[in-house]
């Protein structure tokens, strides 16, 4: 008789949406085959092919899959409160052949989607990276004709896909907006006038836009060989090795912080073309968009300066963050 129940639990559970948006979330998004996603999740793959075709049937599933109701409901909550912010969107990874900038792009792009279809914005500054690249070909073809995308940081010599022009151009190419690009360096040489730099009538415009900005797009990253902009984008004379010194644990717009989430550098924020941190607080949304477990650091300094009140991150990464959080709440209590 228990067993009779137990099989009949287990068969609510897979006919549930949450079971059903799970599995298309691994299947379309982490591009998982039907025998991997069975032996992730302990069922047949018939029992995973079944529930594919009853997402199209539902019409849960179109070009991106269409439903609120996703996994790790509670993790985000949880994660919100230990991070004292308004909102966590989570994408399930694969752990298996674990890529963060998938689930994460994914679920940013449908973030996205929701709030221009809401029209709660009429334009968004983005930072650059991997991640949002990753996010514009997870976005379907939209309209948005009187919207701007606007870059809000430098760029460097690499990385073009991804790099500030890239990213604002190609984001804005998949919205149908229009999009203004920060054409500058992402950090002056030695010896060069801030100040003066940025009186040229082009940057002084763009700059001014900052103020007007509806939200921004953030990405995060540490200081090591994992981040593209302290492979490819310091000045020679600004080493890893001296930030760290100075109590770096990472960067949000080019400029690195401490943990507690404090700049570490008056001379790397006086180089660095692109919205200062300051600015950034007076945005309405601020939508960080990070995971991995080199991000944890970096992600908690920036939700403690104020930088997030959105954070968009996979599920490894969230547990990653709330283990620490117990840790340290544990430590504080002995």
């Amino acid at each position: 008789m228990e067993r009779k129940e137990s099989c009949v639990a287990r068969e609510a559970i897979e006919d549930s949406e949450a079971f059903i948006v799970e599995i298309c979330w691994h299947y379309f998004v982490n591009e998982m085959t039907q025998a991997e996603i069975a032996r992730k999740m302990d069922v047949t793959r018939l029992r995973v092919n079944q529930a594919i075709q009853r997402a199209k049937a539902l019409g849960l599933v179109k070009i991106q899959i269409e439903s609120p109701f996703l996994p790790n409901v509670a993790m985000q909550q949880d994660l919100r409160m230990a991070l004292g912010i308004e909102r966590v969107i989570i994408g399930s990874a694969n752990k298996d052949t674990y890529d963060y900038h998938r689930p994460v792009g994914a679920a940013l792009a449908a973030l996205l989607t929701e709030r221009l279809r809401a029209g709660a914005w009429k334009n968004l500054g983005v930072s650059w990276g991997l991640t949002l690249e990753s996010t514009i070909r997870k976005l379907s073809r939209q309209s948005h004709e009187t919207f701007e995308v606007v870059s809000i940081l430098g760029g460097t010599a690499q990385g073009s896909t991804f790099n500030s022009f890239g990213i604002a151009s190609g984001l804005a190419d998949v919205l149908g907006a229009n999009y203004s690009i920060l054409t500058a360096p992402i950090y002056l040489s030695e010896g060069i006038d801030r100040d003066l730099f940025l009186s040229q009538l082009a940057l002084k415009e763009h700059f001014e836009k900052f103020s007007t900005l509806d939200a921004v797009l953030l990405t995060c990253s540490n200081v090591s060989e994992k981040s593209f902009l302290v492979s490819h984008g310091l000045p020679k004379e600004l080493t890893s090795t001296a930030l760290i010194e100075a109590g770096a644990i990472g960067d949000v717009l080019g400029q690195f912080l401490d943990k507690d989430g404090n700049s570490v550098s008056k001379d790397v924020d006086e180089r660095t073309i692109g919205m200062p941190l300051d600015m950034v607080l007076n945005v309405p949304e601020k939508i960080m968009a990070a995971a991995g477990p080199h991000k944890v650091d970096i992600i908690r300094a920036a939700c403690r300066r104020g930088l997030v009140n959105t954070l968009v991150t996979d599920d490894l990464t969230a547990k990653l963050i709330l283990d620490m959080q117990d840790s340290i709440h544990s430590q504080a209590v002995q």
